[in-house]
């Protein structure tokens, strides 16, 4: 089962897929988790994504690209895997539908988690995180148990610059520009699913399941 993750920042993609891979006993792939191992390790591909890296420059989409098929060839991802993070934009997922074909295969499912902009905001405004141990809370779903204190270490707890509204807003107009074209693409592919992100995080997870077993 190969699937893409696809959604908003904060809709809660990254929480599906987590769930998913656990369920189905596949990795969980984020193309920051290749980068920071390729990097780690020396690679070929790893040395040439730190070039651009260390100038503050983007990674060719190519290059990207030979770093997750290289990833999604490793012995684990046999039964499938899950992209979370990539493709970002149209370019992209051409060169992994491109790659992909090379082999005679293809994606499964692309699962748009989709929430509206202003439920995104509200839901992120309320994350609280521990600038200490990394620890993260949420002023209405999970809340520690003193107020504005970590459970873990004590720490008094923050809202982080990246959660605040007018950054929120900043980031959902990046993702409307570049990352929306991929809910068409997939669509016209035939593997876009879509399901309603605002709800329970379970009942979301249930919608998804039940499509892919079904």
């Amino acid at each position: 089962m190969k699937i893409i993750m696809l959604g908003a920042p904060g809709a809660g993609k990254g929480t599906q897929a987590i769930m998913l891979a656990d369920k189905y006993g596949i990795p969980h792939i984020s193309t920051g988790d290749i980068f920071r191992s390729n990097i780690k390790m020396g690679t070929e591909l790893g040395k040439k994504a730190k070039e651009y890296m260390d100038q503050g420059l983007l990674v060719p989409d190519e290059l990207t690209t030979d770093l997750v098929v290289d990833r999604i060839h490793q012995e684990d991802c046999a039964k499938g895997f899950i992209l979370d993070g990539f493709p970002r934009t149209i370019p992209q997922a051409e060169c992994l539908t491109e790659a992909l074909a090379k082999e005679d295969d293809q994606m499964d499912y692309a699962i748009n988690v989709d929430v509206k902009d202003e439920s995104i905001i509200n839901r992120m405004a309320g994350r609280r995180a521990c600038p200490n141990c990394g620890a993260t809370y949420h002023l209405v779903s999970l809340k520690p148990k003193k107020e504005g204190i970590c459970d873990r270490c004590g720490e008094k707890l923050i809202l982080r610059d990246d959660d605040k509204p007018e950054t929120v807003k900043k980031r959902l107009e990046v993702y409307h520009e570049m990352t929306q074209p991929l809910i068409d693409y997939y669509e016209k592919e035939g593997i876009l699913l879509t399901v309603d992100g605002s709800r329970d995080i379970e009942v979301v997870f249930d919608d998804i399941t039940r499509v892919l077993e079904g």
